[in-house]
């Protein structure tokens, strides 16, 4: 039966609610069965479990009023003494966030208003190399700063000679990604970090995907490059603590070098009849339940459980990796080294691989920088290696073969990725909208 959208006279039972809801999900990603490589970092039922208790523990409470909360305040500041430790911050401040998106939203406002107060810059730009995330992008619309795109070097990582010659006196900040989503490499973080030293401005590191894996990559003898704030220039950072710090969404956080830089992130107002406001973040009303799920997972996985996780993520991705380069057709994007990574092909349509491969139940992201498959890889995953490079091989072969591939979306990222006007192609996606929130 299918639901109704309207607001019914009656209220259901609590059963009949429930098995409508899973009923509407039979659809959805199989993130469970690892078949889904991004959006859920999945790290075994027990997690799951400690989650779900933890969160509803706390959730009515509001993250808004620490002297409402002080339980949630001291939450929040053990999870950002923990990070800040992990990414060699003494001294750093910061708070938590509802994800990613604030994260880098909150560091973008901040760096504006530092430099329109400190430097009275009134036309602020950022230099944004090309595979930053969106939200920088968003960032940018929000707050009206100038996004001055710069492209990679020819490892797909930030071109430190663009990012210089885009910089100018209106220049409020730098952004390099350790590492960055579309091609899992990290930027060269110590000199983008020197060119801001250089030019007086701030300089911001998205860790938001490999800040809760990097620590414990280095700690297990992987090669990780020196990327947090042991490095002299490193103004802010953002980690997404839903992430590889496996907890609930949405949970993320921003640190700063100092409480003096923090503190224009902060929002007060002290005319409003109902009282003194003041809030964090962009954020009014904070779901306590992901404050107190975010300090739970800290300390139940606590060192021992993430080196444990990121081994397991780390050894996963490199067979994996080996797997799809011994596919005939297939490479790697760049020299991907931890757990994110796309794979394209100068002899395959990479777009119809990915029909065919989701034919089969995978769910992989599309990319068109160049046209490539993306895999996000979790400790769900260890389990269906075997069965996803067999299907991969499967796959690959038929299309050599000429077999036609299952229709999906090949015609749809083909057509977009070939359209010379961009704003056209925005414009495509902005119907799309429309068409799914209806």
């Amino acid at each position: 039966m299918s639901p109704s959208p309207r607001l019914a006279a009656q209220g259901m039972s609590h059963q009949d609610v429930l098995d409508q809801m899973r009923e509407l999900r039979s659809d959805d990603a199989r993130w469970k069965e690892g078949r889904t490589w991004s959006l859920v970092y999945h790290a075994g039922d027990d997690v799951r479990r400690l989650l779900a208790e933890a969160y509803t523990e706390f959730m009515s409470e509001n993250g808004l009023s620490p002297l409402a909360f002080p339980s949630l305040q001291r939450f929040e500041s053990e999870v950002l003494a923990i990070a800040s430790e992990l990414f060699h911050g003494e001294g750093t401040a910061g708070t938590l966030t509802s994800g990613g998106t604030e994260s880098i939203l909150m560091a973008v406002k901040t760096a504006r208003d530092y430099a329109r107060a400190e430097r009275g810059i009134t036309a602020p730009e950022m230099v944004l190399p090309a595979s930053v995330h969106p939200a920088f992008q968003k960032a940018a619309h929000y707050f009206g700063v100038k996004p001055v795109n710069v492209p990679l070097g020819p490892d797909y990582r930030a071109d430190v000679e663009a990012t210089r010659a885009a910089l100018n006196a209106n220049t409020v900040l730098i952004v390099g990604s350790a590492p960055a989503y579309p091609h899992g490499v990290v930027d060269p973080i110590e000199q983008l970090a020197q060119l801001a030293l250089d030019a007086g401005v701030l300089f911001h590191v998205d860790a938001c995907l490999g800040g809760f894996l990097l620590p414990f990559a280095k700690k297990l003898g992987h090669d990780v490059p020196p990327f947090d704030f042991a490095v002299p220039g490193v103004s802010s950072l953002s980690a997404d603590l839903h992430k590889y710090g496996y907890a609930a969404k949405g949970a993320s956080l921003v640190l700063y070098r100092s409480a003096e830089l923090r503190r224009y992130q902060f929002f007060t107002y002290a005319d409003w009849c109902g009282g003194i406001y003041a809030s964090p973040s962009m954020a009014g009303t904070r779901p306590g339940g992901a404050i107190a799920a975010a300090w739970a997972i800290f300390k139940y996985l606590g060192e021992e459980g993430y080196l444990r996780l990121a081994r397991q993520v780390l050894e996963t991705a490199r067979v994996l990796r080996e797997g799809i380069v011994a596919t005939p057709g297939l490479k790697l994007v760049g020299e991907p080294r931890l757990s994110v990574f796309a794979f394209s092909s100068d002899v395959l349509d990479v777009y119809a691989l990915g029909d065919a491969m989701e034919a089969r139940g995978w769910k992989l992201d599309r990319q068109m920088g160049p046209p490539a498959l993306h895999l996000m890889v979790t400790p769900a995953h260890a389990k269906v290696v075997e069965p996803f490079l067999a299907d991969l091989r499967a796959c690959a072969g038929g299309l050599e073969r000429g077999e036609p591939a299952p229709e999906g979306s090949a015609a749809l990222y083909g057509m977009l990725g070939s359209m010379p006007d961009r704003r056209e192609a925005a414009d495509f996606i902005l119907q799309f909208m429309d068409s799914i929130y209806g």
